[in-house]
């Protein structure tokens, strides 16, 4: 199991999943998916990550300080880090020193013209604290980045919280995928964003983005 600890001496970064985040990510993983733990057995979570299409994102507690010397978005650092990847290029980590201690992860697919919420949990300890709506920030940006026109995701029928915070950020139900969940036979709620690159969707989630910060400021670092 996960050791816990306080919450409020958690400050945290949201930044691109590693190979070292595995085993936490795992076990988060179980925790909030116990019927359908998506990712198993654990080698299948490598070779996700090293997945072109596939991103995943942690907020990760800092237990060192972190690298400020660069100003860039950590979205931008990410598409830098990407492209020197896939040139061959070695490069230093761009997002500052070791992170160890994982208190959440988002997975998302890019499709053409679409993005895929694959998951998003947040380790049990840390649950209603705001680093959901951060993680669901952060994945709606990188999705933009990425040139995205439309986000989608399944949830769970009786998940009235989650589908309330995926409304808040401009999801709406487009389908009911039948029987969709095979713990208990329960159907899976289907819903979609309209165009995120829109400057409509673009403002609304900058005014949500603001106002969680303002939120949860005394209580974290700001995601970088």
């Amino acid at each position: 199991m996960i050791e816990s600890c306080p919450v409020d001496k958690a400050d945290y970064v949201v930044r691109p999943m590693k190979d070292e985040d595995i085993p936490q990510v795992s076990e988060i993983d179980r925790q909030a998916f116990p019927a359908e733990s998506l990712f198993r057995p654990y080698t299948s979570y490598r070779q996700e990550i090293h997945n072109s299409v596939a991103h995943y994102l942690v907020a990760c507690a800092q237990t060192t300080p972190l690298d400020t010397g660069s100003a860039k978005p950590w979205f931008r650092r990410l598409l830098v880090h990407l492209g020197a990847m896939r040139a061959g290029v070695q490069q230093s980590n761009p997002y500052g020193t070791q992170m160890k201690r994982i208190l959440g992860f988002v997975g998302l697919w890019i499709m053409l013209n679409e993005a895929h919420i694959i998951a998003i949990a947040v380790e049990s300890s840390y649950r209603r604290l705001g680093i959901g709506e951060d993680l669901l920030i952060a994945i709606i940006e990188l999705a933009a980045q990425l040139n995205a026109d439309f986000i989608t995701l399944e949830v769970r029928a009786s998940n009235a919280m989650a589908q309330a915070l995926y409304e808040k950020y401009g999801f709406h139900v487009v389908g009911r995928r039948s029987g969709y969940y095979s713990d208990n036979g329960e159907d899976a709620v289907l819903m979609s964003t309209d165009s995120i690159q829109s400057e409509l969707f673009r403002a609304h989630c900058q005014h949500l983005k603001r106002a969680h910060t303002e939120k949860w400021k005394n209580r974290k670092a700001t995601p970088a």
